[in-house]
């Protein structure tokens, strides 16, 4: 057997076994803590609401921001908002969806970044706040809390109320984050679903109860405004770091140091969905290798240079381990995957299983490893599963070899980024990650229930909702049974549906649609998928129909044609009327 892979297993093992202690650390806090919580629980509607300014910076964004604002904006149970996009003056494609998003949605508002870009999310961020600032100049009007989120993120629609309770008694409040599910066999988007499960679910909310600071996720983050305003107090009115490319986790070692209380929301499930932000990860190799790298060099890297081992941090003891917890991938990340092929090469190799086992304290180091290594598996298994089911927890070993491959990529891409930087005295860019919008079948989990918008908006009771539920028949829609009963009119069912699903209702006369639109799409689809092409405008093709939208109709109904389809509501005796006005 080679002599320097002998050399290995004992430096490699004691390694192994320091991480892994440090690992069970958490485990048993968690478990303690989990033993001893309390579940919390949806905030009760209070008559006052803080208002909220969301901040949403964009670059290379203008296929998913249009689609974001409409579905959000129609889910959020929250009045008491504004929303303001950061767009760059040399992203001409971003910036018009944005004004188109502005001139659609009275609440939100374009800020223009007066640079050429991109340059980092957290100079974009200064820039929306300084809109924010005009805004409340020109209006009169002061915002309690600030809200981050990015141009894919699914916001629950309670997610707003939630950080509003949590702010009474924290200057930072982070909703969890989690990606949505996909295939088995996705293993990359699959490591994501595994890591926020961990990180969302057990390590975060044990990190801060434990002392530590609170490394914010980027999205689904509230902040109190004089938390910021202290900031900007300090930092030469620059909230956050424009060199940093995690200005998330930089935030929250500033706000730490200024003393702000922090607080992770607790992962709860409402209505069978988690309380969380979601979204869609990289699930590709290249593109989680490229996230991955942004985060090791803001998270690890640029947070080691600015704040040392906590450096003006109470309680610096704590901070350091978690920083150390934090920075331990730089050099785990390529040990992880060394011992991975040194597993394999030791199913293969009777001789390296003969050194460990005629060697007392390597054998004793291997075999509390392993003790460790199936502990740290059953948690992250039993976490993954909670949300995802265990058909997908079980998988996480697998996954778990994956991500040390992609880990390790990430993590010499980052050492290579950061140090060529440094070299040439270049700021780090805004490394990108690409976006794609969840579909609708995926935004379904995300929509208030038709009922609870029947409810708040007065076109029926409570009782008649329950009633209604009782005894509707399997199969029927429970809006059709409250017009069968005569508890709701057939416009307010579609205005419902409305803001359910984002769809705007339209009021259609035949006599305005030319022929040749209508004849756009061929006579057996419109029949099939009880489509009316009605509109065509700025290379779209707009369509009515008294169905919701379901995700084959809408790939069926664009294979037609090559403008984009935008599908609108029309109540279903409207529509038969109108098409029996067209055929005439």
């Amino acid at each position: 057997m080679t002599p320097w892979v002998v050399s290995l297993l004992g430096p490699l093992g004691l390694y192994v076994l320091v991480s892994a202690l440090d690992d069970l650390c958490i485990d048993l806090l968690w478990m303690l803590r989990s033993a001893t919580r309390r579940a919390a629980g949806r905030p009760e509607r209070s008559p006052g609401e803080p208002s909220i300014a969301l901040m949403i910076p964009l670059w290379g964004e203008s296929n998913v921001i249009g689609p974001m604002l409409d579905h959000n904006l129609g889910t959020i149970d929250y009045a008491n908002y504004e929303v303001f996009v950061g767009v760059y003056c040399n992203d001409d494609k971003t910036r018009e969806a944005a004004l188109a998003a502005s001139r659609k949605h009275t609440r939100v508002h374009v800020a223009e970044v007066p640079h050429d870009g991109p340059t980092c999310k957290a100079d974009c961020l200064n820039w929306i706040y300084q809109r924010i600032l005009l805004y409340e100049e020109e209006s009169g009007r002061r915002f309690a809390l600030v809200v981050l989120h990015d141009a894919e993120d699914l916001i629950h629609p309670h997610s707003f109320r939630m950080i509003a309770k949590y702010s009474a008694r924290a200057e930072m409040v982070q909703i969890p984050v989690l990606p949505l599910p996909t295939g088995l066999l996705e293993f990359t988007h699959g490591l994501y679903c595994d890591d926020f499960a961990e990180s969302q679910g057990k390590d975060l909310e044990t990190r801060v109860q434990a002392g530590g600071f609170l490394p914010g996720c980027g999205v689904g983050t509230g902040y109190r405004r004089e938390a910021l305003e202290r900031l900007a107090e300090r930092d030469e009115n620059q909230i956050f770091h424009p060199g940093s490319l995690t200005e998330d986790y930089d935030m929250g070692c500033r706000l730490h140091q200024l003393g702000c209380r922090q607080v992770v929301v607790p992962l709860v499930f409402k209505d069978g969905a988690p309380l969380a932000t979601r979204e869609y990860f990289p699930r590709t190799q290249s593109t989680a290798v490229r996230q991955r790298s942004r985060w090791i060099t803001g998270n690890a890297l640029q947070a080691w240079a600015r704040f040392g081992w906590g450096r003006g941090m109470p309680r610096r003891a704590v901070q350091a381990w978690f920083f150390w917890r934090d920075r331990k991938g730089l050099w785990g990340n390529p040990m992880s995957l060394a011992c991975n092929l040194l597993l394999v090469y030791g199913c293969f190799s009777s001789a390296l299983r003969n050194q460990i086992q005629n060697d007392t304290a390597l054998f004793a180091l291997t075999a509390v490893n392993a003790v460790l290594l199936a502990e740290r598996m059953i948690v992250r298994i039993s976490v993954s599963a909670s949300i995802y089911g265990l058909r997908f927890g079980l998988l996480a070993p697998a996954r778990a070899i994956w991500g040390n491959w992609i880990n390790t990529r990430a993590t010499v891409q980052a050492l290579w980024t950061f140090f060529a930087a440094k070299i040439r005295k270049q700021p780090l860019r805004w490394l990108k990650t690409e976006h794609a919008y969840p579909t609708r079948t995926a935004l379904l989990g995300h929509k208030r229930r038709l009922g609870e918008i029947l409810v708040s908006n007065g076109y029926c009771t409570q009782e008649a909702i329950d009633s209604a539920l009782a005894s509707c028949p399997k199969g029927r829609m429970i809006g059709e049974h409250l017009m069968e009963q005569g508890w709701l009119s057939e416009d307010e069912l579609y205005e419902a549906l409305s803001l359910q699903q984002s769809l705007p209702v339209v009021d259609l006369d035949v006599k305005s649609v030319h022929p040749r639109v209508a004849r756009a799409l061929p006579a057996d689809a419109s029949r099939q998928w009880q489509v009316m092409p009605f509109r065509v405008a700025s290379g779209r093709l707009d369509v009515a129909s008294h169905l919701v939208p379901t995700d084959q109709m809408q790939v069926m109904v664009q294979k037609y044609t090559r403008l984009e389809v935008r599908f609108h509501l029309v109540p279903k005796s409207r529509f038969e009327e109108l098409r029996k006005q067209m055929m005439e």
